[in-house]
């Protein structure tokens, strides 16, 4: 956990005796941004329990133990993985949920709905509920990336692995989706937008704003796996080799959102495109082939 003035602060969500010590040292803490979770479809349907664990178990220890020392205002972070399969496109906050094919999605609604259920009561909890598409990209430095230890369970910093050498091939899932190419279209979001869509949101609930809303955070288009490897390429200039394998549980065909209310309600809209995310992620990535060294992530 980090804090304005305060550091990092290293706890467990599952642990309330530790996240609660963090709030009596930090007694002014006013807000939430709640990002602690296990994040990968695939993986969640091999480890459910663990998945229900940290996700589910430690998202509820930490609203009771925020609720017990008065902090009021959580910023969650969801997915779009809520919607499922969607029935329409692009997707608004008003399409159904619950009806998602993976552990990790199922995870988010339970929470998604716990914090709903809790708002609606007497206690005093406001919420926005920030449904991310697919954050890619990385911080316009380069200092600052995505480093997955082990088999990178997400397409971007796979691609740029297989970019820099580190790994000799890209699997793509599936080829026979009803899409531009075959391959499976989502909605990628800069992480810099992202970062900045929490900050409006963050703004909004310190301004005095009470309730629970679910806000879409994305870009409204959708890229196939295949642009986004085009991307990659142009922006590294490198050939970036890739084996078509069968689809992967849980992945439906395409989905990209509709960040109307993200625009009315919290004034926010995704400044950046798939090509500033490529450059950012390569130049993350050739800056930093082996990711981070164990003295910066001590730092």
């Amino acid at each position: 956990m980090t804090f304005g003035g305060g550091g990092i602060q290293e706890g467990d969500v599952r642990n309330e005796k530790e996240i609660s010590s963090i709030f009596t040292e930090f007694p002014d803490i006013s807000c939430v941004i709640h990002f602690a979770g296990l994040k990968a479809v695939g993986e969640s349907s091999l480890i459910p329990l663990q998945y229900y664990d940290v996700n589910v178990s430690g998202s509820i220890n930490l609203v009771k133990t925020m609720l017990r020392h008065g902090c009021k205002n959580l910023v969650f972070s969801s997915s779009a993985t809520v919607y499922g399969d969607p029935e329409v496109l692009p997707v608004d906050e008003s399409c159904r949920t619950g009806t998602m094919s993976s552990v990790y999605g199922r995870n988010k609604f339970f929470v998604e709905e716990f914090i709903r259920d809790t708002c609606s009561s007497s206690v005093g909890l406001n919420a926005f509920i920030l449904r991310y598409f697919n954050p890619i990209g990385a911080h316009p430095s380069g200092e600052i990336g995505e480093d997955p230890k082990g088999l990178p369970n997400n397409l971007m910093p796979y691609v740029s692995k297989v970019a820099v050498g580190t790994l000799p091939e890209l699997q793509v899932f599936g080829d026979d989706y009803d899409t531009i190419d075959g391959t499976g279209v989502r909605d990628y979001i800069h992480v810099v937008d992202l970062a900045n869509g929490h900050v409006k949101a963050v703004e909004k609930l310190e301004g005095g704003w009470g309730g629970c809303e679910e806000v879409n955070l994305g870009t409204g288009r959708g890229y196939s796996v295949m642009e986004l490897v085009e991307g990659m390429k142009k922006a590294s200039g490198r050939d970036i080799k890739y084996k078509i394998v069968g689809r992967r549980e849980g992945d439906v065909a395409a989905v990209y959102c509709d960040p109307t209310k993200a625009e009315k309600l919290l004034g926010w809209k995704a400044e950046l495109g798939l090509e500033e995310a490529c450059e950012s992620t390569w130049k993350w990535q050739s800056q930093n082939p082996e990711g981070y060294t164990v003295e910066e992530i001590k730092q």
